[in-house]
């Protein structure tokens, strides 16, 4: 068995969650992912300003944790590096140095392709050709990079751009030695890796059901013991709040993800074969993963400067919310011309009802953003002709957002390259090891398109994909056996909210969004499963009407998962929504009514 921590599920997490998961119980390997889509960006602008290209709050959380670890034999991975992953592993040699420490580092290079030629780097998801110079480019890499570090006796592996799940995948090879035919362990340990790369969500964090979760303030990290079959239990440290069941993984297996065939560079995982099972209090085995030959293409992760933006934001209240919304564009706009700018973008969102009595009784908020190549146009010169109209508008008139200079954007990119084209290089103490065998996939491997974690985009053309499979193990309520199809259930219904069954998780995938739905008994999933189609989302969610959107079943899961097309634009970096990453999507998803069989609920 190896056990595999996580101690960092984003670029800005909780500090302490090192020290407690090397103080909290035994571990072998303390891993952490710190790099999202956006955070290439942010760290590229970083740079630009003379900073680090990597994340420094790694060191923070090393300095507690170093001495620790080597003493009781402890590898940590990171992704830390960023877009400098060898200045990362320099700064925490010097921090070993202050510390008295012994250490022997690595770090993985070869993901940066900045400046190599990309073939016009058709986008992977409208196959419109790059716009722009790319700012970065970074395709991301496999486990084995990682695995040889730790087998040439690294004790800390900092790589760049690498698949959040091969932080998991690299110490399984490392143990126990998978080659690249052993598809469905290497299948299990992604399925692994990405319960535990979002830290806190597989533990009860950002859960539906967040009242059935004990003690969330002081959520636990989560860590999974890895099998040499790729199997696993996924579970916390004692003592710690937060839960593990059923319920929190299968939330956790959803997000983020695509098709059912979860393509990496190292294997594709099928999502449609999971099993999970509650073996006892905070502990979910998951096994039962197939996985299939990778595709033979990288994703790149392109990102690049695409103008300036700028928002204003204003506070309807009471009556005629809509004759209000209208007015106030009508006053700006005669201010500063709205075909004058690149984009505008308007959003208007009820906060509250008209409700008697209520504090802020019929509120929304009207956001107004402009994009722009030219920073003045984007800048003060719109936001001071908005707080122009502060006399002259609508009753009850006023703002959140000061007078402003507009900010740079950018936008991410995902584009594909042949994995052979792609060399990760591998140095332990500045030195190189010899080439890394199997960094890539397979050429002419199906599917090369589909791609979940490698591309965030699969390439299906029907709006219902369905996926075999038994419904098995979720939770106390769960029933076994084949799920029961179609129909929206026989009998007396009741409206209320879907959520009242129903659980749900999104996240932004590029310019894409991902909406994932579970239930927790068969019987309800073959009422879900009926229910919730592709049209009754789009009345439930009126905004996705019109946009592209792909339904995909797992009913080993219990669970749908829904993919929105161009929701967000041209990403988050770039999308004006309130909700740019689409993490609320869910939970308005299950806010709406529905009429459900009372037997049901």
């Amino acid at each position: 068995m190896l056990r595999v921590a996580n101690c960092s599920g984003f670029y800005g997490d909780r500090l302490s969650a090192a020290r407690e998961m090397v103080e909290g119980g035994p571990i072998d390997v303390l891993t952490g992912d710190w790099l999202a889509e956006l955070t290439m960006l942010i760290l590229a602008g970083n740079r630009l300003k003379g900073r680090p290209g990597y994340a420094p709050t790694f060191l923070k959380q090393l300095e507690e944790v170093l001495g620790t670890c080597l003493e009781r034999g402890v590898r940590i991975v990171s992704n830390a590096g960023g877009l400098d992953p060898a200045g990362c592993a320099e700064a925490v040699r010097e921090l070993a140095g202050r510390l008295g420490l012994p250490v022997r580092v690595a770090h993985v290079t070869g993901d940066d392709l900045t400046g190599h030629d990309l073939g016009g780097a058709p986008n992977a998801d409208t196959g419109e050709s790059l716009p722009a110079p790319a700012l970065t480019a970074n395709a991301y890499l496999g486990g084995r990079p990682i695995a040889a570090a730790l087998s040439a006796g690294a004790d800390v592996v900092v790589t760049g751009r690498v698949t959040d799940a091969a932080l998991v995948t690299g110490p399984g090879i490392w143990r126990y030695g998978w080659g690249p035919d052993d598809l469905d362990a290497l299948a299990g340990s992604v399925v692994a890796g990405h319960v535990i790369e979002c830290g806190c969500q597989a533990t009860g964090g950002n859960y539906a059901f967040f009242g059935e979760v004990p003690d969330l303030a002081r959520c636990g990290f989560p860590l999974v013991e890895l099998e040499a079959d790729g199997s696993s239990v996924v579970t916390k440290h004692p003592g710690t709040g937060g839960l593990v069941s059923v319920g929190t993984v299968t939330a956790q297996l959803l997000y983020e993800i695509g098709s059912p065939r979860y393509l990496g560079p190292d294997v594709v995982a099928r999502f449609d074969t999971i099993r999970l099972e509650q073996e006892g209090p905070d502990r979910v085995r998951v096994s039962g993963v197939r996985g299939e030959a990778p595709p033979g293409t990288l994703k790149v992760a392109v990102n690049y400067l695409a103008g300036y933006r700028n928002t204003m934001t204003l506070v309807l209240t009471g009556l005629d919310i809509e004759a209000k919304a209208r007015l106030a564009e009508e006053a700006i706009w005669s201010r500063v011309p709205k075909e004058s700018f690149d984009e505008v973008h308007v959003e208007l969102t009820p906060l509250s009802p008209l409700t008697p009595h209520a504090p802020l009784a019929g509120t929304a908020l009207l956001r107004v953003t402009v994009m722009d190549a030219d920073r003045r146009r984007a800048g003060r010169a719109f936001s001071a002709a908005v707080v122009e109209t502060g006399l002259a508008s609508y009753p009850g008139f006023y703002g959140l957002t000061p007078p402003g200079d507009a900010s740079p954007y950018g936008v991410y990119w995902p584009t594909l390259v042949p994995a052979e084209t792609v060399r990760a290089r591998v140095w332990l103490d500045g030195r190189e090891l010899a080439a890394v065998p199997g960094t890539g996939g397979t050429p002419g491997a199906p599917g090369a398109r589909d791609l979940s974690e490698v591309s965030g985009t699969p390439e299906v053309t029907t709006a219902r994909v369905a996926s075999g499979g038994e419904a098995t193990g979720h939770g106390s309520d769960a029933d076994t056996g084949t799920a029961p199809h179609g129909g929206c259930g026989d009998g007396e219904t009741a409206r209320v909210a879907l959520g009242t069954i129903v659980g749900a998780r999104s996240g932004d995938k590029g310019g894409n969004a991902n909406l994932g739905v579970w239930v927790r008994t068969a019987e309800r999933f073959g009422w879900l499963e009926g229910y919730l189609t592709v049209e009754r989302l789009a009345e439930l969610l009126p905004f996705t009407a019109g946009l592209k959107v792909e339904r995909f079943e797992l009913p080993n899961l219990l669970a749908l998962n829904f993919v929105v097309h161009g929701l967000l634009g041209r990403g988050v970096a770039a999308s004006p929504r309130l909700d740019a990453q689409a993490k609320a999507l869910g939970e308005e998803l299950r806010a709406g009514l529905a009429d459900i069989p009372r037997r049901l609920l």
